[in-house]
């Protein structure tokens, strides 16, 4: 595939906001503008991966995030855990990492999938 070009990123993505009305979940997915919705997202999708990476979460961001979206103290998961309230929040901070077994039991706790942990 050739590389997306920034005007044909912008028109595409004209275009998302153009489609979006007009297209939702019982819309065939062969119905042209369904199609097009497809086509347009694609290539908006290639040329961000490109120009806007994503990086993945480092364990201190999952931490922290699983931690707000628990609505848990870092306090509480020191007590869950067994370990000193400073140790999570170096965990949190990026000071330091959890060892394996202490990871899997924090992917537990927050709900956070261990393949998330373990990618970075």
């Amino acid at each position: 595939m050739t590389e997306i070009t920034k005007g044909q990123y912008e028109f595409a993505e004209q275009r998302i906001e153009e489609l979006l009305p007009l297209v939702n979940d019982d819309t065939p997915l062969d119905d042209p503008k369904c199609v097009e919705l497809t086509l347009m997202s694609d290539i908006v999708e290639e040329y961000e991966k490109i120009h806007y990476p994503i990086g993945k979460p480092t364990p201190a961001e999952l931490i922290a995030s699983g931690l707000s979206e628990k609505r848990m103290t870092q306090k509480e998961l020191a007590k869950e855990l067994g370990v000193s309230p400073s140790r999570v929040n170096d965990f949190v901070k990026g000071k330091s990492e959890p060892n394996l077994s202490l990871a899997g039991r924090i992917c537990r706790i927050l709900g956070i999938l261990p393949a998330a942990m373990l990618a970075y």
